[in-house]
């Protein structure tokens, strides 16, 4: 099975912590499951970098786990630059995408047999 989850899901709403937290959840899910996964952080989910690199975030192990087992494909791009995060994705060592103008690529994901989620 091949996932790619992508999080778009910003920080202001109530349920915001839920789907991006979901979002990693889910991804190790599928690579404990012996699938193949990518997250990708696009649109205002670019802002969620500095919250799961905060040491003090209530879900940073976790996170930390789903990256250092290579889990996350990367960050829009554009919409890092977009939503002024650009720097906090450089610091994180998560590569920026812009496979199409500027974004990840759907297309690109699809045509690799990767089952999309979007949250």
């Amino acid at each position: 099975m091949k996932v790619a989850i992508i999080l778009h899901e910003g920080t202001e709403r109530a349920e915001s912590l839920g789907r991006a937290v979901h979002a990693l959840l889910y991804a190790q899910e599928v690579h404990e499951a012996g699938g193949q996964v990518q997250v990708v952080l696009d649109g205002a989910g670019t802002l969620w970098v500095a919250r799961f690199a905060d040491p003090e975030f209530p879900y940073a192990a976790l996170y930390r786990q789903v990256r250092d087992a290579g889990l996350i494909a990367g960050v829009c791009d554009y919409c890092a630059g977009a939503f002024g995060v650009t720097s906090q994705v450089q610091a994180s060592g998560l590569p920026l995408v812009k496979e199409y103008q500027g974004h990840p690529s759907l297309v690109g994901l699809i045509r690799e047999g990767y089952q999309v989620v979007v949250l």
